[in-house]
């Protein structure tokens, strides 16, 4: 799904191409709604690393069409993964995916 560099060069080493910025712009855009934000934050802090989606509900204070639809923004972004078991969905973080948007805050100077 991403072109944006996976490897272990800084993201912010070299100007992004227009495709690169525009599919990271898209990832924060997305990731700029609370809900959605607060979704990634209980799932990546869930025990295991996994999260049911009937447990976030109540979490999050929001009906249970409002979460899946967050859900199903999260998965096809490639933020979080989607495993069905039996009636529910269980939900992980693709944390390369993740470790991409983060490496694209990293400000810091790198040394060579």
């Amino acid at each position: 799904m991403s072109t944006i560099k996976r490897c272990c060069e800084p993201l912010l080493s070299e100007p992004l191409a227009a495709e690169q910025a525009e599919e990271m712009a898209a990832s924060f855009k997305l990731l700029s709604d609370p809900v959605r934000l607060r979704i990634l934050s209980l799932v990546a802090n869930a025990p295991g690393g996994e999260l049911c989606a009937c447990d976030l509900p109540e979490q999050l204070e929001r009906s249970q069409p409002t979460v899946s639809h967050h859900l199903s923004l999260l998965v096809e972004a490639g933020l979080l993964s989607r495993e069905q078991r039996g009636k529910w969905a269980w939900f992980r973080v693709e944390s390369d995916r993740v470790a991409i948007l983060r490496s694209a805050l990293d400000l810091a100077p790198t040394s060579s």
